[in-house]
């Protein structure tokens, strides 16, 4: 038989924002999770669950850096896509932004079966920051939006089990040192796009394992799943357990239904219009669980409708599947072991209002639970097939883990070659037990900060440079005070303060002492500013970073004087972003200018970075009056409290 399928390289383009420079500062503050569950619930939960609910949560973004560097200036801009085609679908995939599959289209109906945003448009949703909406997303490493959610996988081509060619991607993920594959075909003839999933944890102690498969799709089709009850999630953050709410139910605010599908049943979910037509995704039995997320009817979820995608772009849901039950869980990965299943995405037509059984019989009939399970086992020995062609390349951390280990992950080479600027410091490591100094004055790169790197940090000559990446792996580690000491001693001897000050003033402000926090934060800006050596990429985030930090330090130790120097010290272009406009608001109000906080919000700004369910402009609306909230500043996830 000819094998028709074929894997080609396009360029989209689409209106798009830049997304900018990394924010050079190390995320020492605890994550901000919004998806906690209240100790009140627990004692009521399964066993299981409740253990999962506790099993190594994240605690810091460590070694990852915040993505906050973009805007909400859109023009036209390529973005580098492999499309995967057979006669029956094609798939349209972004290797450099997480692998996202932008676009799946069954060709004979020419229906679109995703929510296909029109834009990029990057938002504060990822773990890490920068994320964006629509298609079919790859969730690995914590409750979330993983945070290669923009970054680039690499890409390659691999012989599939039919005798045609899959794309592999794969990627080293940080957060819990994973490396992890997604292997995606199309038979010849097939109405589905199956991608095999493969986990690995190649260290000598288990690690916690999170996985969900995000599909987004129009917000109007009818979500369809075997199962009679679920997990609700909503803005109060219990879980309890609820019947399954039929189709048009309302929900004011964002809220998750995890649904609670029978031991034994097939691991499946689909979304469909009115007409019965959609799109269904099936699995095999590891991919346990399924969710529907609704943005809810509320103005601050169609703002944020809005806001990912703009103004009749139409709206979206999402349905999911993942390891465990529910996000809020991570699954034990043991040490030396993998994990692996198959998932399959494509069309599906019933009747209207089909019932659950009767669209499971549907799919039953156009892929048979026996032809996933055959595909599967079909796919298992080529996971370890060397890649061909490479078409994208990822980061060099992979690389960087693999030279310090000397492991063999057969099927996802991290080619030396893929080293960069980021891990040569660290590769010098490896190699002689020295961190390099920098050769130039910049701020400083990112820090690796799991044990055996710290390790060598604790042997290594105890430079200021050495001692500040030191300081930042003690204090992941939970040694706050090594961590302080490490900072401490680097002072006197460091050519930049101001990495070190800033450290030290967030280990101020998680303690406590405010008003010292402030000073250093101060004190750190001002030596950031002599410092500074050009207006180039780097340098602008470092004082923009730098800049938020120290005006919200000093703010809350009220101490406006000091903020408006700082203020009046950034770059024009700085100060004009939606983040500052915001500060600058609260300064006026902080100065006693109530009037001209007022005319910033009448003026009109958007803070590109606002953080899903931060209230920050709802509250500080509330300080300057009783007027409600004006429509485009409206965000709200959850009711405000009384």
């Amino acid at each position: 038989m000819t094998v028709v399928t074929s894997i080609r390289r396009e360029v989209l383009t689409l209106p798009a924002a830049e997304l900018g420079p990394d924010n050079p500062l190390p995320p020492l503050r605890p994550l901000d999770e919004t998806h906690r569950v209240d100790e009140r619930d627990r004692d009521d939960l399964p066993a299981d669950m409740a253990r999962q609910l506790g099993h190594e949560p994240l605690r810091s973004l460590l070694p990852v850096r915040i993505r906050d560097g973009y805007g909400r200036t859109r023009a036209p801009r390529a973005l580098a896509a492999l499309v995967i085609e057979n006669d029956r679908l094609r798939a349209t995939v972004l290797p450099g932004l997480g692998g996202r599959v932008a676009s799946l289209v069954h060709l004979p109906t020419g229906r679109e079966l995703l929510h296909r945003n029109p834009v990029f448009q990057p938002a504060n949703f990822a773990l890490n920051g920068a994320w964006f909406a629509g298609g079919i997303e790859w969730n690995i490493g914590a409750t979330g939006h993983t945070t290669l959610s923009c970054a680039p996988l690499h890409a390659a081509l691999v012989p599939a089990p039919d005798g045609g060619e899959m794309l592999r991607l794969w990627e080293w993920e940080r957060l819990r040192d994973l490396p992890f594959q997604v292997d995606l075909w199309l038979p010849d003839g097939s109405d589905f796009l199956y991608a095999g999933v493969r986990v690995r944890n190649p260290h000598e102690h288990p690690a916690p394992l999170y996985w969900w498969s995000n599909m987004a799709v129009p917000e109007d089709h009818r979500v369809v799943v075997p199962a009679t009850h679920a997990w609700e999630f909503g803005p109060e953050r219990r879980l309890r357990r609820v019947p399954v709410p039929p189709h048009g139910t309302q929900h004011p605010y964002a809220t998750d239904h995890f649904y609670d599908l029978p031991d034994g049943r097939r691991r499946w979910i689909a979304a469909l219009d009115a007409a019965g037509h959609g799109l269904a995704q099936v699995s095999t039995d590891a991919l346990r669980g399924r969710k529907r997320f609704v943005w809810g009817t509320g103005d601050g979820g169609r703002r944020w409708q809005e806001w990912l995608g703009g103004p009749g772009t139409g709206g979206y849901l999402e349905i999911q599947a993942g390891l465990a039950r529910t996000q809020l869980e991570h699954v034990r990965l043991d040490a030396r072991s993998e994990i692996s299943w198959l998932e399959a995405y494509g069309p599906l037509s019933t009747a209207p209002q089909a019932s659950p059984e009767t669209v499971e019989e549907r799919l039953a009939h156009v892929l048979p639970r026996t032809a996933l399970d055959a595909a599967y086992a079909a796919w298992q020995p080529c996971a370890d097939t060397a890649p061909g062609d490479l078409l994208a390349t990822g980061s060099g951390w992979g690389a960087l883990e693999v030279l310090r280990t000397d492991l063999k992950l057969p099927g996802t080479p991290f080619a030396e070659s893929t080293l960069g600027e980021d891990q040569a410091p660290w590769r010098e490591l490896l190699r002689t037990g020295t961190l390099p100094e920098p050769r130039r004055v910049r701020p400083p790169g990112p820090t690796p900060v799991a044990p055996h790197w710290r390790d060598m940090l604790e042997t290594a000559p105890a430079t200021p440079h050495t001692e500040y990446h030191l300081g930042v792996a003690q204090w992941h580690a939970g040694d706050r005070a090594q961590a302080v000491r490490s900072w401490e001693r680097a002072l006197p001897l460091a050519p930049s303060l101001w990495p070190l000050l800033r450290c030290l003033a967030v280990a101020d402000q998680e303690s406590g002492h405010h008003e010292r926090a402030a000073e250093r934060y101060a004190d750190a800006f001002d030596d950031l500013c002599r410092e500074r050596r050009d207006d180039g990429e780097a340098w602008t985030a470092a004082a923009a970073a730098l800049g938020r930090e120290a005006l919200e330090a000093l703010l809350r130790a009220g101490r406006a004087a000091d903020a408006r120097t700082v203020w009046e010290a950034l770059p024009p272009a700085t100060r004009g972003r939606g983040r500052f406009r915001l500060l600058e608001a609260e300064l006026l109000l902080a100065e006693g200018r109530r009037a001209a906080a007022r005319a910033v919000f009448a003026d009109g700004f958007e803070v590109a970075d606002l953080r899903e369910g931060d209230d920050v402009l709802d509250r500080l609306w509330a300080r300057l009056g009783d007027a409600p909230l004006p429509r485009r500043y409206d965000f709200r996830m959850r009711p405000r409290n009384p």
